[in-house]
């Protein structure tokens, strides 16, 4: 089997499938569509970062291709439905940099409070100006968290952990850790912090969440992160914001247009805005992180393809299949009534003895994997590719 690793992935995931037999071929950037497609024929398995689309198109034109890999968190730029579809399973990397971007978030956080951007600047331009005007500890002062998942949360415990206040505002009924305080409305949030951090995820309902108005109903000279998705925020009306003073400083790491390969290709409104950190979407770009995260999704997608595994995957029903026995028939169908029991009369006609099996369903999507004492003969797989419910049936 194939598998095609874009935008640089950890070796530690390329070692993991390599080891386990895979033809592996690795590219340094994201491809275009119809250079994407055209790399696909053939692939197996295949392995992205944040700058690689999936379109539909994409996922019409690999028909062999079993499963993707996003080596990161986000997964909305892979069209998930089309996935689902076409019985491609999709998997991704949800805690393995959750570290890397709290660390980062509360570098950040302490270097606008102490202005060390424009200590910096005046330094390498010769400028000597030593003076606690403007600088203040984080000890002490309010933070905001915009979405209280596996980042939000654990900013919060390391945020306490230096003194702050942290409060917090989710869509979502999440336990607070530590002496966090769940806000009650987003404008209650904005009116209590003093700083304000976002970490919501790339669902298509977050785009422009934050514009001018929620700007304005921030304290004056608060401090803003957005570590999450680059078209949350309406970045000219931060622009706009950080001019008036309204806005004393922000940190920037994601955007919603990025060049796709590394080179002098960035632009934005917030390039040369005083006490503003663009950083180029390296939240989670650690060693360790990177590490984790390719070894993690390689595993994932190493397992699916071994032994049918659907562990955590983002798109398809849940089953944890462990290693197989004889043979393995793994069944993806649409989630209807009588699609079990359509199966094993396969089975019985066809003198096929199952040996196990486990059924998991995921709204309209359903999934079943078993294990079969002896041989599967070609009239069972094309019987059960031929029922009108299947989706993909895979045999291992």
């Amino acid at each position: 089997m194939k598998a095609l690793l874009l935008e640089n992935i950890h070796p530690s995931g390329i070692k993991l499938l390599t080891e386990k037999g895979y033809d592996v071929e690795t590219l340094p950037s994201a491809l275009g569509e119809d250079d994407l497609i055209a790399a696909l024929q053939g692939v197996d398995l295949l392995g992205i970062r944040s700058n690689t689309m999936l379109t539909k198109r994409v996922f019409e034109s690999a028909p062999q291709l079993k499963a993707v890999g996003a080596f990161c968190i986000g997964t909305n730029q892979i069209a998930l439905d089309e996935a689902t579809a076409r019985g491609v399973a999709v998997f991704n990397a949800p805690y393995s940099n959750t570290r890397s971007v709290v660390e980062l978030a509360i570098g950040e956080i302490i270097a606008m409070a102490r202005h060390l951007t424009d200590h910096n600047a005046r330094m390498h331009a010769g400028e000597w100006v030593k003076s606690a005007k403007g600088s203040h500890e984080i000890r002490g002062r309010s933070l905001g968290i915009v979405g209280y998942g596996n980042i939000g949360s654990q900013l919060s415990v390391v945020a306490e952990s230096l003194g702050m206040s942290v409060y917090f505002y989710d869509i979502v009924d999440r336990l607070a850790l530590g002496n966090a305080r769940r806000m009650g409305s987003l404008e209650e949030l904005l009116a209590t912090a003093e700083t304000i951090s976002l970490h919501v995820d790339g669902r298509a309902g977050n785009r422009g969440l934050w514009g001018d108005a929620e700007f304005q109903m921030m304290r004056p000279r608060s401090l803003f992160l957005n570590l999450s998705r680059g078209f949350v925020v309406d970045t000219e009306a931060l622009k706009r914001h950080l001019d008036s003073g309204h806005i004393a400083g922000a940190a920037i790491d994601v955007f919603e247009t990025e060049p796709k390969k590394n080179g002098p290709y960035f632009t934005s409104p917030l390039r040369g805005t005083p006490n503003v950190i663009l950083t180029p979407h390296v939240a989670g770009s650690t060693e360790e992180a990177q590490e984790n995260i390719g070894s993690f999704v390689a595993g994932k997608l190493a397992d699916y393809s071994e032994n049918g595994s659907t562990v955590l995957s983002v798109n398809l029903p849940a089953v944890a299949a462990q290693g197989p026995g004889a043979r393995r028939i793994m069944h993806l169908h649409q989630n209807v009534p009588g699609v079990l029991a359509k199966i094993n009369t396969i089975l019985a006609e066809h003198g096929t003895n199952i040996d196990g099996q486990t059924l998991a369903t995921r709204g309209h999507v359903g999934y079943v994997v078993l294990d079969i004492g002896g041989e599967v003969t070609d009239a069972v797989v094309e019987a059960l590719t031929a029922m009108p419910e299947a989706i993909r049936v895979e045999v291992r």
